[in-house]
């Protein structure tokens, strides 16, 4: 799969998909192997817990918190949500912190009726506080959104007013697609460097 491809089309799947996350996954590997190289892979969600329909990025950081993976830093979970009075300083951090880092932004978001329960995953950053009208920094190389509700009117009494169900369940198949996509990466890499050492040894 060809970055130009991935650049044209990004991926939007209901979360109630069959195999929605062998999909995340393939997409997601794909614009690792594309993009990412050699850097840091530093992860952001975006959120609040104060919020049902904005806690969708903490919930994706603490199920991503429990896999311990050294492959990937994580910022943003339901004990220390990156949201919009910290964004500014985490991205500083960050910047400050790594080297190049490759930045996967995450965030839940508001869209129409048709598509609330959709994840969508593409390149360039997420905006948060879009919905919201909010100006605050992008964030992300690639980015994962999820659309938790319906946009358009009243976006503060909208989230505040989400399913748990729905962002519980939206959060453990993103999680699960990440980590599995960065573990994908992880042993391509490797590979390629295997190959590249025993063919400098022939």
């Amino acid at each position: 799969m060809k970055l130009s491809f991935i650049k044209e089309t990004p991926l939007k799947v209901p979360y109630t998909t069959a195999n929605v996350i062998g999909m995340l996954v393939n997409r997601l590997t794909a614009m690792l192997e594309e993009m990412a190289g050699n850097r840091p892979i530093v992860v952001v969600c975006v959120g609040t817990d104060r919020s049902t329909g904005d806690a969708l990025g903490p919930l994706i950081g603490t199920n991503l918190s429990k896999y311990r993976s050294p492959h990937f830093e994580l910022f943003g979970t339901l004990e220390n949500p990156v949201h919009a009075m910290n964004l500014d300083d985490t991205l500083i951090e960050i910047n400050r912190r790594y080297h190049k880092p490759f930045v996967i932004g995450i965030d839940a978001c508001l869209g129409q009726v048709s598509s609330v329960g959709s994840i969508q995953v593409g390149v360039g950053p997420v905006r948060p506080g879009a919905g919201v009208n909010k100006d605050l920094p992008p964030v992300g190389d690639i980015h994962i959104t999820g659309i938790v509700n319906v946009g358009g009117f009243m976006e503060y009494f909208v989230l505040q007013n989400t399913r748990l169900h729905l962002v519980m369940k939206m959060s453990d198949i993103i999680a699960l697609s990440l980590f599995t996509a960065i573990a994908n990466n992880v042993h391509l890499t490797n590979t390629a460097i295997e190959q590249t050492a025993a063919s400098d040894n022939l």
